[in-house]
C-alpha cells in the first residue's frame, strides 16, 4: 500500500514542481506576491502547486494538512491517524529571490509520526523519497516527464541515503540562510568546543534536513520557529536513512498533527 502512496506523492511532487517553474521562469510574472496573517509571503505558485497536490493526493481518500489549504479544526484532525501534511512550496522567501532553494514538501503521517516523504527541488531537479520500511533515496535531473514512473523504476535510477562522503569534509552543520539565531550560533560553538573546526554550510527550505540525510552535513541545529509542514516530509526522508529530528534534548523526537502546528526547537542528526 505504501507503494502505491509514495508513487502518488512523488508524482504530485513532480508536477506541482512543473506549475511553480512556470510562474518562476515567466519574465512577465511579478509573481502576484500576497501577505498572509503572519506577515509571510504567498504567490500564484504556491496557490497552482496547492491545487496539483491536493487534486492527485485526493484520490487517496487520506485526509490533507496543507499549509495553503482550510486547516480543520484539532477537534476533527485529531481523529486522523493517518493524513498528508503538504507545504506545497517550501522556502517562499527563497522562491522570491529567485536563489532556486525551494522546495515541494509531501509527507505521510502515521499515529504522529512522518512514514513516507519526498521533497523535490525544481530548479535543480532534485528529488528526495523515503518511505521507513525501504529507506531513503535522491535522484538528479528528474522532472515531471518521469511522473508516471513506478517506485521501482525511481529506486533503480536513485541513489540510497546516506550517499558515501569523503573522509576529509570534517563535521559539517547546515544552518539556515535566513534565520540564524543567537541560540543557533551558541549551539554552534559547543559543538567547535567538541570537534574543533566545524564548517557550516548554508541553504533555504527543507533542503537542509536532506542534507543530513545524505551525508553532506552531520548535523541541523534550528532554534527558530517552523511548522509541521516545513518538517514531515524531510522528517520522513532522514528517518529512512536512519537518523531522526529530535528535539533540543536530543532523544525525543518531533510529532505531527498537533493541536499546535507549531514546531518545537529541533535538531536533525
Amino acid at each position: 500500500m505504501n507503494n502505491e502512496l509514495l508513487s502518488c506523492a512523488i508524482r504530485a511532487a513532480l508536477l506541482a514542481g512543473k506549475d511553480i517553474l512556470e510562474v518562476y521562469n515567466d519574465p512577465k510574472s511579478d509573481f502576484g506576491i500576497e501577505r498572509k496573517a503572519d506577515n509571510s509571503p504567498l504567490t500564484i505558485a504556491d496557490k497552482r502547486a496547492h491545487v496539483r497536490i491536493v487534486k492527485l493526493l485526493e484520490e487517496t481518500s487520506i485526509p490533507i494538512l496543507s499549509e495553503e489549504g482550510a486547516h480543520t479544526s484539532y477537534e476533527e484532525r485529531k481523529e486522523w491517524k493517518t493524513l498528508w501534511i503538504v507545504d506545497p512550496l517550501d522556502g517562499t522567501k527563497e522562491f522570491i529571490k529567485k536563489n532556486g532553494e525551494f522546495t515541494v514538501n509531501i509527507a505521510l503521517v502515521e499515529n504522529e509520526s512522518p512514514v513516507l516523504g519526498v521533497v523535490y527541488i525544481p530548479v535543480t531537479r532534485t528529488l528526495y523519497f523515503g518511505e521507513y520500511s525501504m529507506g531513503a533515496y535522491k535522484i538528479e535531473d528528474i522532472d515531471y516527464r518521469s511522473a508516471g514512473l513506478s517506485v521501482d523504476d525511481l529506486t533503480e535510477r536513485a541513489d540510497e541515503l546516506p550517499l558515501e562522503q569523503s573522509d576529509n569534509k570534517g563535521f559539517v552543520v547546515v544552518a539556515s540562510r535566513s534565520h540564524l539565531s543567537p541560540e543557533t550560533e551558541n549551539y554552534i560553538q559547543k559543538l567547535e568546543s567538541e570537534f574543533g573546526h566545524i564548517n557550516l554550510i548554508s541553504c533555504g527550505s527543507s533542503i537542509k534536513i536532506c542534507k543530513v540525510a545524505e551525508g553532506a552535513a552531520d548535523v541541523y541545529p534550528r532554534f527558530a520557529p517552523t511548522m509541521e509542514w516545513d518538517t514531515a516530509a524531510g522528517h520522513a526522508i532522514v528517518r529512512a536513512a536512519g537518523k531522526n529530528i529530535f528535539k533540543t534534548d536530543e532523544k525525543t523526537h518531533l510529532h505531527y498533527n498537533k493541536e499546535d502546528l507549531l514546531n518545537p526547537w529541533f535538531i536533525v542528526k
